[in-house]
């Protein structure tokens, strides 16, 4: 099976374990990055993110990326974009390529309009679909992005509500271990990133229609019958690996993870109605499962002969977490009031949108120097007018 399938048998990792995992080899040299899901806070945070990685020289040498939700947002822009970076000593001269389409995506508010339109002419999905494509994407397809020869492998994963499992969008590939892999998919760059993003409930499910004949058959996926190889039924990436980490961890020594996620805030008096407050429920889930994995992800950098190494960094992170003498002096609480930016595709302010991609800027900026190489100078904020 290709390498997304497979695993370290490190029982104490992150990630979800399949049974064909344990006889695989240990994760191999190279690095990748994850992306974690958040709607326009995590796109716009992970812009910062990116700007400092390719100025450090780090994007360059990435291997994978594998992103969910909002972060499978601007992952799509860097994929689509990537082969016409100009990268010069490992650094891109042109990375407003990359910039602007996610700054002006960032300025309109596209989920309420989805809902209203959807309601009336077809699934809410479809209606984000169109407003990525119309402002992003403009028709392309997962064959657009780079090959490996190219560039990073870039993984959008979504969660196949039907198997359970993880569906993964990619140039080489699309695939679901349950229901099997077909090969070179021409599934729309828009398409694969609003299954990504349809966040439960309002934006979910995204349906997918598939050629039962594009799958290869393979024995060994019990769920390669229909209706499961015709209509896919997907959801959120985050809602089985809402920081996008299993395509890495399992592949790649070095891993990087930008983590955007939000947190359940208390409430005193939550509702007793079946549906807002199994909304509540679901929200409890989420925040143990990003608190479990982020607790494991870091645990196993620290632990002495474990196979990875790497950093993580959050947008609930403080600088002070990570002992440099020289890190961006950033408020603790102007920081936290970035972090409690709604999960939306809601329009941002140029300020606000400026003050996110100056806080991703600078925690990167922090962590990759703490723990992926101290030889790298520190970097200028993007827009040090908007400080953070």
């Amino acid at each position: 099976m290709p390498d997304e399938f497979t695993t370290s048998p490190n029982a104490d990792g992150p990630v979800q374990f399949i049974p064909s995992d344990y006889s695989a080899p240990p994760p191999r040299p190279g690095m990748g990055l994850c992306l974690s899901g958040g709607g326009y806070r995590a796109m716009v945070f992970h812009l910062g993110c990116l700007i400092r990685l390719n100025e450090a020289g780090l994007l360059k040498k990435l291997k994978r990326i594998s992103s969910v939700s909002g972060g499978s947002i601007i992952a799509g822009v860097l994929g689509l974009k990537w082969k016409s970076l100009d990268f010069k000593g490992d650094v891109a001269q042109n990375f407003e390529l990359v910039i602007e389409p996610v700054r002006t995506m960032a300025g309109k508010t596209i989920d309420v309009k989805a809902v209203l339109e959807g309601v009336l002419l077809g699934t809410i999905s479809k209606q984000v679909e169109e407003a990525y494509d119309s402002t992003l994407f403009h028709g392309a397809t997962l064959q657009n992005l780079p090959s490996d020869e190219e560039g990073p492998r870039f993984v959008i994963n979504a969660t196949n509500v039907q198997s359970g499992a993880l569906c993964r969008f990619s140039k080489p590939f699309m695939a679901d271990y349950l229901v099997g892999m077909a090969p070179l998919p021409t599934v729309p760059l828009a398409k694969a990133v609003a299954a990504s993003s349809a966040f439960p409930p309002i934006l979910s499910p995204c349906v997918l229609e598939v050629d039962p004949g594009n799958f290869k058959p393979d024995p060994a996926c019990p769920l390669q019958k229909e209706p499961f190889t015709s209509k896919m039924v997907l959801s959120d990436g985050g809602v089985y690996d809402n920081m996008g980490l299993e395509t890495v961890w399992k592949d790649y020594q070095t891993v990087l993870v930008s983590d955007a996620g939000g947190k359940i805030a208390p409430e005193g008096n939550p509702k007793h109605d079946w549906i807002l407050h199994g909304i509540r429920v679901l929200d409890i889930v989420d925040n143990q499962v990003r608190s479990l994995r982020k607790r494991q992800v870091i645990e196993a950098f620290k632990t002495h002969g474990s196979f990875h190494n790497g950093t993580y960094w959050g947008i609930r992170s403080h600088v002070n977490d990570y002992h440099l003498t020289d890190s961006f002096d950033c408020s603790e609480a102007r920081t936290l009031e970035l972090a409690q930016t709604p999960t939306r595709l809601q329009a941002l302010d140029p300020e606000y949108q400026e003050r996110l991609i100056n806080w991703g800027y600078a925690i990167c900026d922090t962590a990759i120097r703490a723990h992926v190489d101290s030889a790298i100078s520190k970097g200028k904020l993007p827009y040090p007018s908007s400080l953070i």
